[in-house]
């Protein structure tokens, strides 16, 4: 699950009415809600304020019809309703949106070994209460949440757009990409309308379209410690990407003086111990959000590892080791930082 740690946007210091090469004059507009649980904020640039309003008001609407899609927290989402319904031998039809979604999910399980698992579902559950009484899951509990996490217990078929749960009582998470991917169709929702400077943040899962008027992109703030309020000390200036951060410096439990983070490792069921704050710039924000989730799991060298092998990806790591914060970073990170003066 991606949260922004210190990891700010700072928009172009132009201002007021731009001038661009079309000749058309541009204004900044911004806008918040809530969905999915986490502020949202669009900022667009359009010729008046009625079509950013219309444009903004489409985007939202969007989102929040994805999140009755794929949210865990809702009873009567679609993917709780697929958890409900299917089990052994019940195929389920889904949604191209929901079949999309697991199908990406199930090829990165693949792909990291298990570093990152939808099927995480009941373990999550069992570290939330955790979380909550500051207390270990109980033990027979835990096995039996394990049991019925593993990216192969759920069948999917393209073709008959179905869906399959192989286990009794499986439930599904995509806390860890469904931000991400809402964004991405926020954003499409924005370029169909004809507004392809934009920006859409979920709470630091950031898609990004061309730059604001007269600049050479968004400029993204990143700071280089992973404490509250830290000093943004480090700037990305970017376009058509993304960006999302995954940390636990604000979502952790101390159960017998052992520090274990919301961020469950699918292989173990276990929070992770090892503190953490990842930054994943990607093509589109499915894939940002969903690799610094990944990458949390794997840690620093096979993250990177993996981010080496996909075109268009860069991160930054930050970690805590033997009492000191260590910072990693993939080759490509520094091409995308604005050049400090």
């Amino acid at each position: 699950m991606s949260y922004v740690f210190q990891t700010c946007l700072l928009l172009s210091t132009l201002s007021g009415n731009q001038q661009c090469t079309d000749s058309e004059i541009l204004n900044r507009y911004e806008f918040q809600e809530v969905h999915m649980g986490v502020q949202w904020s669009i900022v667009l640039y359009a010729t008046d304020k009625p079509i950013a309003n219309k444009a903004s008001q489409n985007a939202f609407a969007r989102i929040k019809e994805l999140n009755k899609i794929l949210s865990d927290y809702d009873p009567e989402s679609e993917l709780n309703q697929l958890c409900r319904l299917s089990g052994p031998g019940k195929p389920i039809k889904v949604s191209p949106h929901l079949l999309k979604l697991l199908k990406k999910s199930q090829a990165l399980s693949e792909e990291t070994k298990g570093a990152f698992d939808v099927t995480i579902g009941p373990v999550v559950r069992l570290w939330r209460r955790a979380r909550r009484q500051k207390k270990l899951p109980d033990s027979q509990r835990f096995e039996a949440a394990r049991s019925k996490v593993g990216s192969g217990l759920m069948k999917i078929s393209l073709p008959n757009q179905t869906v399959e749960l192989t286990q009794k009582d499986m439930r599904l998470d995509l806390g860890g990409i469904a931000k991400g991917y809402a964004a991405d169709i926020a954003l499409s929702v924005l370029k169909e309308q004809g507004i392809t400077r934009a920006m859409v943040d979920a709470s630091g899962d950031i898609v990004l379209g061309d730059p604001p008027p007269g600049t050479c992109g968004w400029k993204i703030g990143v700071s280089s410690s992973d404490a509250p309020n830290a000093k943004i000390d480090r700037y990305l200036q970017i376009h058509n990407l993304a960006v999302a951060t995954s940390g636990d410096a604000l979502q952790h439990v101390v159960i017998n003086g052992k520090r274990y983070s919301h961020i469950v490792d699918p292989q173990t069921g276990l929070g992770l111990t090892d503190q953490s704050r990842v930054t994943v710039i990607a093509p589109n924000g499915v894939t940002a959000d969903s690799l610094a989730s990944a990458i949390s799991v794997l840690g620093p060298d096979r993250g990177i590892q993996l981010l080496n092998q996909k075109p268009g990806t860069a991160c930054l790591i930050l970690r805590h080791e033997a009492g000191q914060l260590r910072s990693y970073e993939s080759a490509c990170f520094s091409c995308y930082e604005l050049e400090q003066k």
